[in-house]
């Protein structure tokens, strides 16, 4: 499995709406067609965390291929008015707001 954690810019008082979007969009194929295992979507002052597992490696052609579908598209339109990037003059695709890991531990019992 592999993880990803984008990171922006979100008023907490959105958060219901954030999470209805992605509801709808996890109640499609969508998740399966780019891998995606399971997503956690995090705030903390004024800060939004996006956390997505995906099936083995990272599923980047996977993701690149669901951009051009109109689901995918939409509700990157729906969310524009709720998340900011976190560095707007770095600011092209949600690749650019990736954290990078540092750590990771798991227990293997």
């Amino acid at each position: 499995m592999y993880s990803t954690l984008i990171v922006g810019r979100m008023q907490p008082q959105w958060s219901t709406e954030v999470a209805e979007l992605f509801g709808a969009f996890d109640d499609t194929e969508m998740p399966h067609r780019m891998g995606t295992r399971r997503r956690e979507l995090f705030h903390y002052q004024g800060l939004y965390f996006h956390l997505q597992d995906f099936d083995g490696e990272y599923g980047g052609d996977r993701i690149a291929q669901a951009r051009t579908d109109p689901r995918f598209i939409r509700i990157s339109a729906d969310l524009k008015p709720f998340i900011r990037p976190y560095d707007p003059a770095t600011w092209r695709s949600p690749t650019d707001a990736l954290a990078t890991r540092f750590y990771h531990w798991a227990d293997r019992s």
